[in-house]
């Protein structure tokens, strides 16, 4: 496996993982029809980030790994997403 290969790999597990974490929380949102609030999983994984050089300015962690991460479930049609004022939320198709 090419080192190409094996970061592609490794980005999709992540998102597996993702996906399954999105399944164990749907249940404690049955009042919302399983729609998991995005700041909910991204909080209780601590997937914000900083995505620039150390001399580069950002202003705080973002959550570019959550939503990259996202979009690949997405891309796969594993998850749906929904935005509803400015919150955003997810939740599987398997």
């Amino acid at each position: 496996m090419n080192r190409k290969e094996a970061i592609h790999k490794l980005l999709n597990d992540a998102a597996l993982e993702l996906l399954c974490f999105i399944e164990e929380c749907q249940p404690k949102f049955k009042d919302m029809e399983g729609w998991v609030p995005a700041a909910e999983l991204k909080r209780a994984l601590d997937l914000n980030f900083v995505a620039v050089p150390v001399e580069g300015k950002q202003y705080g962690e973002k959550g570019w790994v959550f939503a990259t991460l996202a979009r690949m479930l997405e891309d796969k049609s594993l998850v749906e997403y929904k935005k509803s004022g400015n919150r955003a939320y997810y939740r599987s198709l398997r």
